[in-house]
């Protein structure tokens, strides 16, 4: 099944990881909707007009239940139906345990897990008439293996996983896949901010010796949103980081 011409909402699109997989959708074939909790820079969206497809950007917080149920609306009347979900929008706020406040725990959930839940809720009513579309959620690897100061991050994304494969099970009939991608290390703007030393722990713990890069992830994503045949799945982009089994 190719994404050319399929409608594709990406959140948290408009930097990293979400705007790779915008840009590859879009050389893809695609119609993408741009997602941020800020307005989307123009001249991006003219990137991906320019290559034949097209872009629009509907700003929210996908945090917020009502919000994020009027941005799918609002990309449904600009596009139409929209096939792929990709929840790609996410937080941290790292802290040890003992020093985490409710807050610094709830938010990162509030916007990781229950944000993920939001989107698809409100996407899945038409897909469910249609009896087709493809959801793709952003795990983490932390959220397989747990990381020192990221109690918050490893359960938002622990949780992730597991709304995966229940949402799976419950749409299957309808011809409505449902999968997770689990990234390692990847190189964004903030891994960019680490020092050299940092950057060369992290490629050590790595067996194939490179942090990935956004391009990694994005053409998984587009595998994922071809692939007919799959769902329920997790598949770590990690260089070898996390391996099961």
């Amino acid at each position: 099944m190719s994404v050319k011409g399929k409608n594709v909402f990406i959140t948290g699109s408009t930097r990293g990881i979400g705007k790779a997989i915008a840009e590859r959708f879009a050389k893809n074939g695609a119609n993408v909707v741009i997602n941020g909790r800020k307005e989307i820079a123009v001249d991006f969206l003219a990137e991906l007009t320019q290559m034949g497809i097209k872009a629009t950007s509907v700003v929210g917080d996908i945090a917020d239940f009502a919000q994020a149920e009027a941005m799918i609306l609002e990309a449904e009347e600009r596009l139409g139906s929209l096939d792929v979900l990709v929840n790609n929008a996410g937080i941290t706020n790292d802290k040890l345990l003992l020093r985490m406040s409710e807050e610094d725990f709830e938010k990162v959930l509030k916007v990781n897990l229950t944000g993920t839940f939001n989107m698809t809720q409100a996407v899945l009513k038409k897909m469910l008439k249609r009896r087709t579309g493809t959801i793709i959620n952003m795990s983490s690897v932390v959220g397989l293996m747990g990381n020192i100061g990221q109690a918050n991050y490893a359960a938002s994304k622990a949780g992730v996983i597991g709304f995966t494969k229940a949402v799976a099970r419950e749409v299957a009939s309808r011809k409505i896949t449902v999968n997770a991608i689990a990234p390692g290390f990847i190189q964004t703007e903030m891994t960019d901010s680490l020092s050299e030393k940092a950057k060369e722990m992290m490629r050590q713990q790595i067996p194939l010796k490179r942090l990935g890069l956004p391009s990694d992830v994005a053409k998984v994503v587009i595998f994922l949103a071809e692939a007919d045949y799959l769902t329920g799945q997790v598949i770590s982009v990690d260089g070898g980081l996390v391996m099961n089994g």
